[in-house]
């Protein structure tokens, strides 16, 4: 008896963990495909935030750091 609400207490876990990924997606699909049409790196942070990153910042990082060597 026990196992069985035990079983039936994960599935309904399992699909509210579902429909949560679900919403996630869905409320972040259009800034996320707005930034991979940019080439730029998602992350997910959380429900319903992402972080946003252009990998040209790392281009202009070793510029600076380039130019202090040099100077």
């Amino acid at each position: 008896m026990y196992s069985q609400g035990t079983k039936r207490l994960s599935r309904i876990k399992s699909w509210i963990q579902d429909l949560i990924a679900r919403a996630d997606r869905d409320i972040c699909l259009e800034p996320d495909e707005f930034a991979c049409r940019r080439g730029w790196t998602v992350t997910r942070a959380g429900f319903g935030a992402r972080r946003y990153r252009d990998p040209r910042f790392d281009q202009l990082k070793l510029g600076r750091r380039v130019a202090e060597e040099v100077s």
